[in-house]
This record gives C-alpha cells, structure tokens and sequence, in this order.
C-alpha cells in the first residue's frame, strides 16, 4: 500500500514537472541605455574593442533583428510600451515623471493567469510598486551603481556591492527557490550602462591602453536639422560635466550646489562606497586625472579627451553587464534549463556615443530610436539568423504572451514576433512602417517634441511644437546629415509619406495635442 502511494506520488510529480516543461521559460535580461552599436554582434566601429563576447555568443546562437526600434525613446515610457504591449498615449506613461497605473492590464499578470510564475529583479522606473509578479525588488528610481537601495514588498534594505552584480544575485537566487511546477518568466533588468557611468571596480583599467574610435559626426553643427537640434541640451562638448558625468577630481573651492550638470548620482554614490571600494576607485582614476590637469586642453582636443573618458566608462559598465548575460547562460546550463528557455536580451532605447556630438537618447535619429533585440529560442530560431522587418518594443508583450499559449488581447497594439523567430516564410505581410512620439519638453536635454514615421527607407519627423519637419533618405544619407525636406524632387515622397504618418496616428489612435504653438515654444526653448 505504501508502495502504491510512492508510486503515484512520484508519477503525480513528474507529471507536474513535465506539465511545467512543456511550455517555454522566459528570461528576459534588460538593460538601459545599451547602444546597438556597442553591441559586438552588431557592428560598427567599436566592435573591434570587443565589448559584448557573451551578447555576442548569444547572438550567435539565436537571432539578432537588425530593425529594432522604440516608439518613446526615454526609460520609463519604454518600460510601459513593454508591459502593455500599447503606446504611451494608450498606457498613459508618456514621459518620465508620470506614474504608471498598475491596475491595468500587462503581459506579466496574463502569464500568471495561464500558470507561469513571474519575478522581476532591478530596474523598474515606473514610479508605482510592480503589480502581476509572484516576487519582485526593485530599484527605487534610477537606483544607485554601488551599495545600491532595494525595494520589495517586504519594504527597503542596501546591498552591499556593485549593482550589475547584485541584480544577477538576485535573479540567479529566485531560479533556485522558483516553483519547479511552473515555467517561469524572469525580467532581469540592469541600470547599467545609464548615466553616470561607473563601472565595476574589476573594470576600471579595462581599455586604458587602447583609443576608442570617434564617431565621424562627433562635431557635427546641426546646420541641415529643424533648430530643436541646435537648442539641446546634451552635448560632450558644452554640457558633459567633467566631475558629475566623469569622475574627474573636484577642483579646490568645487562647490556642487552652483554647478551646472543635470545628474549628481554619481558624484553622491562616490560618497556611499565602502573605503575600500573608494579605495580601488580612487586608485584607478589618480593617475588619470593628473595626467588630464597637466594637459590644459581646450577645444576640440578637450572634446575628444571627454569623449574618451565618457566612452570608456561606459563600456565598462556594458563589460560588467556582460558579464551577467554569462553567469545567467551559464546557470541555465549547469541546470538543464537552456533548450527550453527563450532567452531575450534587449534594452529600453539606443543611446548618442558620441554620435552628433551628443550622449543621452529622446530624438528619432537612429541611434537613438534603435534599440537592441537578441532571442535564442532552442529548436525553433535558427542560430546566427538575421531578421531585417521592422520591429518595435511594442511587439514583445504580445510575443511573450505568444509563445506562452496565452491569447493575445485584442487591444493591444503590436505583433508577435513568433513567426519571425519560427522563420515562418508564410506569415501574413508584416508592417512597412513604425510610428515614433516622444513627449518629454520641457525635461532635462531640451529635446522638442516631436512624432514621426520611419520605413525601411526613409524618415518623416514632425517637430509639432515649432512646426519644422525633417525628412531623411536613410539609404544614401545613414547618418541623417542632409534633410531633404522642402526639396521639390522629394515633395510627392513626403507628400505620400505625411499622409502614412496620418494613417498611422489614427489607426494607433493618438488623439494627443501636436498643434503647433511656434512662437510660445521657440520663447520656452530659448528662455529655459
């Protein structure tokens, strides 16, 4: 009799394990403000500094979109498009500052309903506790790089440590103690590489002995863009500040509170490093920024100086992210775990290195609306494959919730990204444009509002508040430096194209106000 009820004891938990099985897990690594084009597997001239071998060796075995795209390039609008699977005019986050309402529906709460169990560790930036996760500990804000505060349920505690680590400590602990009954759905999101760059102290001489390439448009002068571009606020040039964004030793009488720079947070958490962290810290950049303060620079050479120092740091901190994606492989394998879970790398927009001689993110030039996705789906996505449709975040809720056997609702406002990753040559036709808005002036950088479309081809942006247009063949012009708005060869082009943009507005149903306020804003831009 015991026997028997051994028996159907053991049979009743393989069969729960199995059950669990049969559906694929989730894990979903996130970073914020990882450029595309400091990604090794996408090219470009930083590849040769091989900054991403484990992104990479990712990509190799999965697929890498080559037409990925946000539709709000700044982080908590990015983060709510992802949970919706809607527009920020849908979900109602639509620049940083808003609070997201948790109450309504996301991908994470239909996944609990159809069994999976979902976690999300890190960074959240969306203001309201996480709601549709079985567990979750959170940053508060943009969070700290070093001895970082966590959030939970449970309430507030600081973590000794480097972040980037401590969140893939976090996830790596939850795969542990998960439910084994259940597939699972892990968001592992990083605050690395965002603004201020710090990297982990066992990086900070990495690429001391290399130079890194500059970018071609490093001292662009915006004389072809609408004049948005020439009232920003987020040049390496006039804006980068030598002690907040990079770490350079505080002058004599350096008093923070009359400086200019719009971000302290890094110059606070040097105050909250442990002395020996500070030690290794100091160690590293000593040397450094003796050798910058002997030599005067000024001008063009004192652009390339902070060029170097911003870009180095910032790789860094893509190194130490790095680094998780291979501890979290790792696990996966050592767990049986890799052949059935999909793993997703991506991050919540591009980022300027350097590129127009700018850093941050918020416009619709390329390298800011590009955003970076790797799956690897074991036995269904062909390892090394390439896929070239246009894509946006918008897509992966509705992906998730696919590949989930889950029912995608109707009113969310992407697709799956299913058939693309099945290569399924059958698929009915998939979009021929995106639909861009960014919402967030005035807000630190001075960026103008602004929406937009974008084909495989070509680029029409609307500055609504001034009523400027640009308009770019992407094709012959990569880098966006000649706006062939107004040329009369192109007029039938953007013609057709306005009204595309018209079509996409109204089918995503973004009633919002973009009439043109010409004189009130130019006086806010230039007055602020």
């Amino acid at each position: 009799m015991l026997r028997a009820a051994w028996v159907l004891l053991l049979a009743t938990a393989t069969s729960v394990e199995a059950g669990a099985q049969s559906r694929p897990n989730i894990l979903f690594i996130f970073t914020d403000d990882h450029a595309p084009h400091a990604i090794g597997a996408y090219g470009g001239p930083l590849k040769t500094l091989d900054p991403t071998p484990s992104i990479d060796r990712l990509a190799a075995q999965g697929m890498r979109f080559q037409n990925s795209f946000c539709t709000n390039s700044i982080c908590g609008p990015s983060r709510a498009v992802i949970l919706t699977g809607k527009h920020s005019h849908r979900n109602g986050f639509m620049m940083n500052g808003n609070r997201f309402d948790g109450d309504q529906q996301t991908f994470p709460k239909l996944l609990r309903k159809v069994g999976y169990q979902t976690a999300m560790l890190g960074k959240w930036h969306l203001s309201s506790d996480p709601q549709g996760f079985d567990h979750w500990e959170v940053l508060p804000g943009q969070g700290d790089y070093y001895n970082p505060a966590l959030v939970s349920a449970k309430g507030k505690r600081q973590v000794e440590g480097y972040c980037t680590d401590i969140v893939t400590d976090l996830a790596v602990e939850w795969l542990d103690n998960r439910d084994k009954s259940k597939p699972f759905m892990l968001m592992c999101q990083h605050k690395a590489p965002h603004r201020t760059w710090m990297p982990p102290l066992r990086h900070l001489a990495l690429y001391d002995d290399v130079t890194v390439p500059e970018p071609a448009t490093l001292f662009d002068d915006w004389k072809d863009n609408a004049s948005p571009a020439r009232s920003q606020e987020m040049e390496i040039d006039r804006h980068m500040h030598l002690v907040f964004d990079l770490f350079l030793d505080a002058p004599e009488g350096f008093d923070p509170d009359k400086e200019r720079g719009s971000d302290r947070s890094g110059f606070r958490n040097l105050r909250k490093m442990t002395p020996t962290q500070r030690q290794a810290w100091d160690a590293a950049y000593a040397t450094k920024n003796a050798a910058f303060r002997r030599l005067n620079l000024k001008g063009k050479e004192l652009v390339r100086w902070k060029y170097q120092r911003y870009l180095k740091n910032y790789l860094r901190c893509v190194r130490g992210v790095d680094d998780s994606v291979a501890r979290l492989m790792a696990y996966l394998d050592a767990n049986d775990l890799a052949q059935n879970t999909i793993v997703v790398y991506s991050s919540d927009q591009g980022f300027y290195l350097g590129d127009h001689g700018w850093y941050d993110k918020r416009w619709m030039y390329e390298e800011s609306l590009a955003m970076p996705l790797i799956v690897r789906w074991p036995g269904v996505t062909r390892p090394g494959s390439v896929n070239t449709e246009l894509v946006q975040n918008l897509d992966y809720a509705e992906t998730f919730l696919d590949v989930a056997g889950a029912r995608v609702p109707d009113d969310m406002q992407g697709h799956s990204l299913v058939p693309l990753l099945r290569g399924d040559e059958s698929k009915p036709p998939w979009r021929d444009a995106i639909y861009y808005h960014y919402y967030g002036f005035p807000a630190v950088h001075r960026v103008a509002r602004h929406y937009g479309i974008r084909t495989h081809r070509y680029k029409l942006m609307h500055f609504y508040q001034l009523d400027e247009w640009e308009f770019y063949d992407l094709e012959k012009d990569p880098d966006e430096l000649t706006n062939l708005y107004g040329d009369p060869a192109h007029r039938d082009l953007v013609a057709n194209l306005a009204v595309k943009l018209g079509e996409l507005r109204a089918g995503y149903g973004d009633d919002s106000d973009v009439s043109p306020k010409p004189l009130e804003w130019r006086r806010k831009m230039r007055d602020r």
